[in-house]
């Protein structure tokens, strides 16, 4: 590979950067490459290369990293953490970290959105939210864009609006001056460039959900208009995308989380490349796992083919569930399904038994869940914070 050759697309990094960085700052893994030439801190599909430059640089002195912990603060792998937060009975990031003797008592950037997840899911009736530990977009309930403005994406279930929807929509617009109202990939209508001052002022005259367009949860339930408009659709794809966005609005989720619900095999939606498909047929509905867009494709796999509505909803229960109870922070559906094993991931949410106490435990998880939008409005102060 020429020294001029790019490697990390995102950030316009070459292998020549790279060496020399490793070269004259003594780099010895990829963590290090990527904190001293961005290399990798993006989508991170051009890591593997890093460690293999690393590998040809450093020659002899070249030692392949063990399995470390979730970040440089401690040795603990997601795993461990889990079982010791558990059997102490940890009810905090910071409780964590000073019981687990973290080299950093403060956390990083890693380790402090990780621990504030893995305690939600494991006491999700007791654990505090602690908004300090997550992103900027999860903080403020809306993506940050690159000149500091934010967005505003309503939800809309299953893709479905009305004419007061849109009107509410264009009267903010045009009030606000927002420079770009846009159709969305999820098909949702969002707002771009709003001033942070706007955020809550927007929020309470659109008067609808919070599309979740900037967390680790639910993003869309992307579907088509199946058996109720389409002559080729097979089943009422609108009305089973409606059910799983309002059932699962509110999860949290080690990663985004998509769905897709199309109305025939011709799968309009793209249910195949989703975390959660499906796909309407003349006997019922085929389930997909494991599909992933976005830097790196991934192709869903068939679970099981199953009658009715209600069995979908219990399978993506089980599934959710599971996923938030075994997946590492940061960890889309695809590459937790092949670090799991379909057949092992198969036998457990098909499971009855498996399959109601995983269902069981969502149902704990989202007991008591709301809007972020509404609770912003309904705080002082909290409102005051996008103000001032």
């Amino acid at each position: 590979m020429p020294d001029d050759e790019s490697v990390c697309g995102c950030n316009g990094v070459t292998k020549g950067d790279i060496t020399q960085a490793i070269t004259d700052k003594g780099l010895t893994t990829i963590g290090e490459v990527t904190a001293h030439t961005k290399a990798g801190g993006s989508c991170g599909k051009c890591k593997p290369i890093i460690g293999d430059i690393l590998e040809h640089t450093l020659g002899d002195d070249f030692v392949s990293a063990a399995p470390a912990g979730i970040c440089g603060c401690t040795d603990f792998t997601r795993d461990q953490l889990i079982i010791q937060i558990r059997s102490k009975q940890l009810q905090t990031a910071k409780e964590v970290r000073h019981v687990l003797a973290f080299r950093n008592p403060e956390g990083c950037s890693k380790c402090r959105p990780a621990l504030n997840y893995y305690l939600n899911m494991i006491w999700p009736q007791t654990h505090a939210d602690e908004p300090e530990s997550r992103y900027v977009n999860e903080r403020l309930h809306a993506n940050i864009q690159n000149d500091g403005t934010y967005s505003v994406i309503p939800r809309m279930y299953a893709g479905q609006t009305n004419p007061q929807q849109l009107i509410k929509i264009a009267k903010v617009a045009e009030k606000y001056d927002v420079p770009l109202v846009k159709l969305t990939g999820g098909q949702r209508i969002g707002l771009y460039g709003v001033k942070k001052e706007d955020l809550p002022k927007i929020w309470e005259e659109l008067d609808m959900r919070s599309g979740f367009a900037y967390g680790k949860t639910l993003r869309t339930v992307k579907s088509c208009v199946g058996s109720k408009f389409c002559r080729f659709g097979t089943q009422d794809a609108l009305a089973l995308g409606e059910a799983l966005e309002r059932r699962f609005e509110f999860v949290d989720t080690p990663h985004k989380f998509k769905m897709g619900v199309s109305g025939c095999p011709r799968s309009c939606v793209e249910s195949g490349v989703k975390d959660y498909g499906i796909i309407c047929v003349e006997n019922g509905y085929q389930i997909y796992i494991g599909g992933n867009g976005g830097t790196e494709i991934k192709e869903a796999q068939l679970l099981t083919t199953v009658a009715t509505e209600q069995e979908v909803l219990d399978i993506c229960s089980a599934f959710v569930q599971y996923y938030r109870e075994t997946g590492v922070y940061m960890e889309r559906t695809a590459p937790w399904l092949e670090r799991m094993g379909m057949e092992h991931v198969r036998d457990i949410i098909l499971d009855p038994a498996e399959q109601a106490t995983l269902k069981a435990a969502l149902d704990e998880a989202l007991a008591g869940r709301d809007d972020p939008w509404k609770q912003v409005l309904q705080d002082e102060e909290k409102t005051k914070n996008y103000i001032t």
